[in-house]
Formats: C-alpha cells, sequence, structure tokens
C-alpha cells in the first residue's frame, strides 16, 4: 500500500535558502579528554583524514550555494573545530558561550574574537554551549539542557536574541547536546530521537511538531540528527541511511558527508557548522 508520504502530490515542495555558515579546521584535533561518552583518551585519531573530511564538508556549503566564513584554529584546543558551541547568533546579535568543562573553556574567548564583526555581543553569565543546545526554529529557540547547558540560560538566551526558548530535558549521555538529538528542518518542521528526552519533553515535542519525522536509534547511533538544513537540502551523516530515506519522503534532499574521525569526539556535521542568522 502507498503511504501518504510516498504519494507525489502530497510530498511538500521544499526550497533551498542561502545561509551563512562559520567553520573551524581540524588542524588540532585530538582526543585527549572524555566530557562525553563518545571520547575514549588516547583514541588514535588520523588528522590528515580529519581534514579532508571537514574539507569536504565546507566544500559541500559551498557546492549548495552557502557562504562559508573559516576561523583560525588556536593550539590546544582540540575541540574547537566544532564550531556549533562558539555561539549563537540570531537577527545579527551574538550571544557567546560558556562551556561546562574547564578543558573547553578558552574557546569561548577564542570565538569571541572570531564573531567581533558579526554584530552585538552579549557575555553569557550562564553556561551555554551555544548551538549545540540552542536550535533556533522559526520564531523559536529549542533549547535544551540535562548534561551541558544551564536551564538559568534559556531566559538569558530569550532576552538577548529577542526569541522565546522552549525548554527541553535530555537523558541519555551519548545525547548530551540537543543538536545530537533534534534536528531543525525548516521554520515548523524538525526531526528527532523521542528516547533522548524526558517523558515532559517528549510531551512538548509531540504536541508542538506532530508530523516530526522520528529518528530510529540506529540511525541516531551514528549522529544523524546532527545534521544541517537549508530547508531543501539536510547535510548529514552517511551512515544515517534510514533517516536519510525518511527525509526524501518529506521532500528533502538528503546530502550524506563522512565524518567519522570527528565522530570519535562525538561530533557531526552539524557540531561543525555555526549559521550567522541575520
Amino acid at each position: 500500500m502507498t503511504s501518504v508520504l510516498t504519494r507525489p502530490e502530497l510530498v511538500p515542495e521544499r526550497t533551498p535558502t542561502r545561509r551563512h555558515y562559520v567553520m573551524c579546521p581540524p588542524t588540532h584535533f585530538a582526543v585527549e579528554y572524555a566530557i562525553n561518552p563518545w571520547m575514549q583518551p588516547g583514541t588514535p585519531v588520523d588528522r590528515d583524514l580529519a581534514t579532508d573530511q571537514w574539507e569536504a564538508l565546507r566544500r559541500t556549503y559551498v557546492e549548495l550555494g552557502h557562504e562559508v566564513t573559516v576561523v583560525e584554529p588556536v593550539p590546544g584546543l582540540p575541540d574547537m573545530v566544532f564550531a556549533a558551541n562558539g555561539a549563537t547568533i540570531v537577527g545579527g546579535r551574538v550571544y557567546g558561550a560558556r562551556f561546562r568543562h574547564a578543558q573547553r573553556a578558552a574557546e569561548a574567548e577564542a570565538y569571541r574574537k572570531a564573531l567581533v564583526d558579526v554584530g552585538p555581543f552579549t557575555e553569557p553569565a550562564f553556561v551555554n554551549e551555544g548551538e549545540g543546545d540552542l536550535l533556533t526554529a522559526g520564531d523559536v529557540i529549542l533549547a535544551g539542557t540535562g548534561f551541558r547547558t544551564d536551564p538559568k540560560a534559556h531566559a538569558e538566551a530569550a532576552r538577548v536574541l529577542r526569541r522565546p526558548t522552549l525548554g527541553l530535558e535530555l537523558v541519555d549521555p551519548r545525547y548530551y547536546h540537543l543538536d545530537t538529538a533534534l534536528a531543525v528542518l525548516g521554520d515548523h518542521d524538525i526531526a528527532y530521537l523521542p528516547e533522548a528526552f524526558s517523558p515532559r519533553s517528549r510531551g512538548i515535542l509531540a504536541g508542538r511538531y506532530p508530523d516530526a519525522v522520528l529518528a530510529s536509534p540506529v540511525d541516531a547511533a551514528v549522529l544523524g540528527l546532527n545534521a544541517v538544513s537549508d530547508g531543501g537540502h539536510v547535510v548529514l551523516p552517511a551512515a544515517a541511511t534510514g533517516l536519510a530515506a525518511a527525509l526524501s519522503e518529506r521532500g528533502y534532499v538528503p546530502v550524506g558527508v563522512d565524518l567519522s574521525e570527528l565522530l570519535k569526539a562525538g561530533g557531526g556535521p552539524k557540531c561543525c557548522t555555526l549559521e550567522v542568522r541575520t
């Protein structure tokens, strides 16, 4: 039987829009400490391969018509490649990051310097890890907590960025940031892994997004939800084949990339990508 979603006349037409992304190459990438379950100190890292994979991601964005600004990596900051954690930018206003773990604390200042020309910058009073936990979805910011970002940062983000926040609690340590358990596909369209959230948060998501794409644990386990959408294309880990098929049924064009080296630190396409929203 043909499902509603596979009937061509009912598949929405998706329109991509040009985006501006900030990225940082993995010049100093290594797994030197463990601050999430993906990280095993001493894990061999092929930095050349990591750089090639990162460059392929950057090139993918450019080929899709997007602007990419590359910031200079800082020695001693092996996770600086995960640019999404460096800030949240909405309406040209920059809400800076404050990291939970001391190993990443200096990244906040590095990204503040890199983003100085983007717009007014606000130094945060509370722990927040940028777009790792603050995902803009139309006129609301989906705000994660549970492992990294302080719930008090949600109100601070709402004030600085002039958007209401919707708090969501993560409960599975493998999905330590919201952007590992939920992907914003469009202003009113998301994909997520229900099992990663508390019962209350699952209820909030089901009520607000009744037609959301529900990812399987198998696809989430390869960080398939750590994806970047321009409203038409969705750049996601190539291994998340089930999620890619589900997105295709919804009218999106999945674009698979391989970031296997960065996955050793729990990172994927979205982790590497900070969006500049002017």
